[in-house]
């Protein structure tokens, strides 16, 4: 098992915590997962890092290309799921337990990077920037998406701020900075030739209820969170992110529209 480093154990903990439950919350971006990976273009026989792979939802995509993957992600539990389903699946991919800020591949080893809505959470988005360009060969590809900064995805984060602890000085940098594209820039253009696209992903349950047991349930921050608190303060949690949640309602049950950039690197 690779090293997971200390100041990343805590987050690999709250990320963990989902399990295999964690699925779900991928089935719910499916369509995003679909974009990203038709815009990374994998091609049969290369070699491509699922990064941030979670249960494994892309690396099975991007498998059925006929693509050699590997599947990174500091959760062990996740990992063990993805292998599961990999199995179950009959599809061929390798799984680790690894830090996104330190890899342990060589330099240029994947022909082509994917991350969806994953390396975005990072808690030093520069080293783990500088480890996508490490490791994709010169001319190779990365394919990520990362949420809006003010997408409604930030939105859920803020229904769920006044709950959390008051955070540590100094405070990380909050993952929605790469919901701004000259914010990505910043991080991966020294290394990469870049273009971004917008999408829209639409988070569909049956109802606002259906959606906090999804997210209390297999979404590693909302989960944590939840466990964390007494029960009145659980409540009340549970009542904003249900209202929250009904604001998307439709005659079927609810429908949120989450956007996200693409972003499409060609290696320098």
């Amino acid at each position: 098992m690779n090293e997971i480093q200390p100041h990343n154990e805590k987050p690999a903990s709250v990320w963990n915590s989902g399990g295999g439950r964690y699925n779900e919350i991928s089935r719910g971006i499916a369509d995003s997962i679909e974009h990203c990976v038709l815009r990374l273009d994998p091609r049969p026989g290369e070699k491509v890092l699922d990064l941030a792979t979670g249960t494994g939802w892309t690396s099975r995509v991007v498998a059925r290309r006929g693509v050699q993957v590997i599947g990174v992600d500091i959760g062990p539990d996740l990992i063990a799921f993805a292998a599961d389903q990999a199995r179950a699946d009959g599809l061929d991919i390798t799984y680790q337990v690894a830090d996104a800020e330190k890899l342990p591949f060589s330099d240029g080893e994947f022909d082509a990077v994917i991350s969806t809505c994953g390396v975005m959470f990072a808690s030093r988005p520069e080293a783990a920037a500088s480890e996508l360009g490490r490791v994709c060969r010169s001319g190779g590809r990365i394919a990520l998406t990362t949420w809006l900064s003010d997408s409604n995805v930030f939105q859920m984060f803020m229904v769920m701020k006044p709950y959390m602890p008051t955070p540590l000085v100094p405070v990380a940098p909050s993952p929605f900075e790469w919901g701004r594209t000259e914010r990505i820039a910043d991080l991966l253009g020294k290394d990469f030739d870049l273009a971004f696209e917008k999408g829209v992903s639409y988070y569909r349950e049956p109802s606002g209820v259906a959606a906090w047991e999804t997210f209390s349930d297999g979404y590693g921050p909302t989960k944590a969170l939840a466990t964390s608190l007494d029960e009145n303060r659980r409540s009340e949690l549970r009542r904003d992110f249900i209202a929250f949640s009904e604001q998307f309602a439709t005659p079927l049950g609810i429908c949120v529209p989450r956007e996200y950039w693409v972003t499409r690197g060609i290696r320098h």
